[in-house]
């Protein structure tokens, strides 16, 4: 995801030094102390769930919608060797396409793309909606806020990195109106990667980032809170997104490119994809509705009145003496 690197607004965040930011995420890190190992009773208990989910789950039926993040045309971030981050986010969404179709999702559709930034946001969030799946999850790949980019050259070339900031990150927007689901799957997606010793990015919820900066609502998971994102927020299914890795990241971003790293997260993915599915219940695929025709409002009927009977004659000279 593109963050800083085009977009100066992100200068409000206060500056400082490389110490202090280094600093602070060294200190941030060790509650979490990197990927969590599970304890031998906690693998041993999780076999038969996982039994249990996969013979609730229909994947032949189960639809995941990956979207392949931004366009030929709109990039995203650009690398710190040059290499635009659609080009990561297509590589990936092929290889995670490939595994969810190889362990039986067979309805799964890799939608990319075409055209510039926000026409094309709301371009994939219709068709999206359109095609109706139980599941979105939109792929990216990190950069950091513009302050906070360094100089340097690469083949000649000039070019900018932060080694600092790097691990992946996993959003979900409370305006999304399976907001539950779109936070279960983006816990059991985090979980996955953690498993496979992969580290979060911790960033997100420093004070330093500025406007970028996140709630972070599961430490373990390495899930945060970003609400304004149109490929969540207006989707008509539960959403994730998830940043791969950073690849303004000298180091992490050769990994990016590796395959071995590519194969890890389409493992996590599809084993979350397989726990949620089969654990989510009896649901439906989310299919978007059409907006409701505008009607008159009901125009109010008068209600007959009721006559009471006239008293006999005789009554009402009684009644006058």
């Amino acid at each position: 995801m593109a963050q800083g690197g085009r977009d100066n607004s992100s200068r409000g965040a206060w500056p400082c030094s490389r110490a202090v930011i280094a600093l602070v995420l060294a200190s941030a890190l060790l509650p979490t102390g990197g990927a969590r190992a599970a304890p031998p009773s906690e693998t041993t208990a999780a076999a038969p769930a996982a039994a249990s989910a996969d013979s609730k789950c229909d994947r032949a039926k189960f639809r995941i919608i990956l979207d392949v993040g931004h366009t030929a045309e709109s990039y995203g971030a650009m690398s710190a060797r040059g290499v635009p981050e659609f080009e990561f986010n297509l590589n990936l969404g092929k290889r995670i396409d490939e595994r969810l179709k190889a362990d039986g999702f067979a309805e799964t559709v890799l939608l990319v793309t075409e055209g510039k930034a926000r026409p094309s946001l709301m371009k994939r969030v219709a068709r999206a909606n359109k095609k109706g799946a139980d599941l979105f999850l939109s792929i990216h790949h990190d950069s950091v806020p513009g302050i906070y980019a360094e100089k340097w050259e690469f083949e000649g070339k000039k070019s900018i990195f932060n080694d600092l900031f790097g691990g992946y990150s996993v959003f979900v927007s409370r305006q999304n109106p399976h907001y539950q689901e779109s936070l279960r799957f983006a816990r059991l997606v985090g979980n996955q990667m953690a498993s496979k010793e992969l580290q979060f990015a911790r960033q997100y919820d420093q004070w330093f980032m500025g406007k970028f900066q996140r709630e972070l609502l599961d430490i373990e998971a390495g899930v945060y809170r970003y609400d304004q994102l149109i490929v969540l927020k207006m989707t008509s299914m539960p959403a994730v997104l998830l940043e791969s890795g950073s690849i303004i990241n000298r180091e992490e971003e050769l990994v990016m490119a590796s395959d071995d790293h590519k194969n890890k997260v389409a493992a996590a993915v599809s084993a979350a994809a397989l726990e949620y599915c089969g654990t989510r219940g009896p649901a439906s695929p989310q299919v978007a509705q059409p907006p409701p025709k505008s009607s008159k409002p009901a125009q109010r009927v008068a209600q007959p009145r009721v006559v009471q009977p006239k008293k006999p004659a005789a009554a009402r000279a009684a009644q006058k003496r």
